[in-house]
């Protein structure tokens, strides 16, 4: 049976990466495969994975300053970031020295990773320490990121507990999750104070900001596919597809609010340069291939769900901060 519109269009040879995880993601695909093998070999030859590895300064990184963190969005930290969601791990040369590179730059005295001038880690760019984001979370539910009370802009500890695996879960951990979730699920994923007209864009990529797909994303992965709470967010993901089957991508951050506009004008030096893979404006191979795993992921039962989408397992693939 020939693939969906959206899904064909994904499979294109050009982007290996987006073909070797639409190839196994949706298309239950095996390793096996000969096509899977081929499409993971090529990751790292061409497409925007090898555009992103050439574009190294000498050394390793890039734009590598003082900080692994900084300039956002060029420094290597955001760079890794958008090539863990390329597919590629730490089995391909190429990444491995990447990989340590990171870690030996980011974890904290306790447990955090990331943080300021002072020392101090904070949840926006959390990728493990996982007993450290169980003793910091709020005994009601949630995080809070940089000390601004729960919010669902604080997501990063949704999403580290979807990528680690769930064997590797204590009892402490389950219960955060849990209260967390259940954080996002009762606000439906988009209730708190006003309309915040960035939460209702597709982007990609994500960095640390947050927009219903990432809610989408998270929960789904951690098996909360059922829940009808869902259905507003669901709704919502399905009036921004288009008629041929793919999502665009609507802007790319930093898409700022007025009240972070008016901060960035009066901090210019602190304001991210913004980079992206694709055009905005443009039909997105990444939002389409995160907003077709959803799909896959919700039940039937979930409120404006497709009946004739079969739904997949849970997966450990968040979105990323």
């Amino acid at each position: 049976m020939r693939p969906a519109p959206g899904v064909a269009w994904l499979l294109d040879p050009e982007q290996p990466a987006v073909r070797y995880r639409t190839l196994t993601e949706l298309l239950d695909r095996p390793a096996s495969d000969p096509e899977v093998a081929a499409a993971r070999r090529a990751i790292v030859r061409k497409g925007w994975v090898r555009e992103i590895l050439d574009a190294q300064v000498p050394g390793g990184g890039w734009d590598v300053g003082p900080s692994s963190y900084v300039p956002k969005y060029l420094a290597t930290n955001w760079r890794m970031l958008v090539l863990s969601d390329l597919g590629v791990d730490r089995s391909m040369p190429e990444i491995a020295a990447l990989c340590e590179r990171w870690m030996a730059a980011f974890p904290l005295a306790g447990g955090g990773v990331g943080g300021n001038s002072k020392g101090t880690g904070h949840h926006c760019v959390v990728r493990r320490s996982m007993e450290w984001l169980v003793e910091t979370a709020s005994p009601l539910g949630g995080w809070s990121c940089f000390g601004s009370g729960r919010n669902l802009d604080s997501w990063e500890g949704l999403s580290a507990f979807a990528a680690y695996p769930r064997e590797r879960w204590t009892a402490e951990m389950t219960a955060v999750v849990g209260k967390a979730a259940e954080f996002f699920l009762e606000r439906e994923l988009h209730r708190q104070g006003g309309r915040y007209a960035p939460w209702y864009r597709l982007h990609y990529p994500v960095h640390y900001y947050y927009d219903l797909l990432v809610g989408l994303e998270i929960l789904t992965a951690l098996g909360y596919g059922s829940d009808p709470r869902l259905g507003v967010a669901h709704r919502w993901l399905l009036g921004k597809r288009r008629a041929d089957g793919r999502w665009p991508l609507d802007a790319v951050h930093p898409d700022a609010g007025a009240t972070m506009a008016r901060w960035y004008r009066a901090h210019p030096r602190d304001r991210p340069t913004p980079w992206a893979l694709e055009p905005v404006g443009a039909p997105s191979r990444m939002v389409t291939l995160r907003a077709l795993t959803v799909l896959r992921r919700l039940a039937p039962s979930v409120p404006g769900r497709r009946r004739n989408v079969k739904p997949a397992r849970p997966s450990h693939r968040p979105g990323r901060s």
